[in-house]
């Protein structure tokens, strides 16, 4: 037998994310789940909790449209050894996989998902903007949240109960689904 020597590895280690979904084609629950399927298989992360799934109205540019078909929505919370971007790279993957086409912004659509935050990181590129920049105006994200970490923070804007109290209180609050 011959001996092998390891090679050495740096991993990275584990750091949480915050994942919003949403859905408002097809049949959007079996939609999510597989997509959050998808999601816990993807090499690097880790499914660490999924708040329960709410229905809320379509918001588009111009406001809440109660004609739409109506948004499936939640929130994932997840461990991941992937760098901002490749995080963001496979979500994209699970979208497409999904039938995701981008024709139209805030446009109805069988599967989106969002990276809210990930740790304390912020990132400002043509990509990817962290934390999310709509994050504090959208309480079907907010709200999930808080069902899976009733501590949660974002950096920069506090705590998200007080977000959500803030956004609640505002009564300028869009209500529908998608980001």
């Amino acid at each position: 037998m011959i001996a092998v020597k390891p090679r050495q590895q740096r991993l990275r280690p584990l750091e949480p994310a915050v994942v919003a979904f949403g859905s408002n084609l097809g049949d959007r629950e079996a939609t999510v789940k597989a997509a959050l399927d998808d999601l816990a298989a993807t090499p690097g992360v880790r499914l660490d909790a999924v708040s329960p799934f709410i229905e809320t109205a379509a918001v588009r540019l111009d406001g809440v449209d109660e004609d739409a078909p109506r948004y499936l929505n939640g929130v994932a919370l997840i461990s991941t050894a992937l760098d901002p971007h490749g995080l963001l790279a496979e979500l994209h993957r699970i979208e497409d996989a999904h039938g995701r086409v981008r024709v139209e912004r805030w446009g109805d659509r069988t599967l989106d998902l969002d990276l809210i935050a990930m740790g304390g990181r912020q990132v400002h590129d043509d990509e990817l903007q962290l934390p999310h920049p709509r994050v504090s105006e959208r309480e079907f994200v907010l709200a999930p949240w808080l069902e899976v970490d009733p501590d949660a923070e974002l950096p920069e804007l506090g705590r998200v109960d007080a977000l959500l109290a803030r956004l609640r209180a505002s009564d300028a609050t869009p209500a529908g689904g998608a980001s």
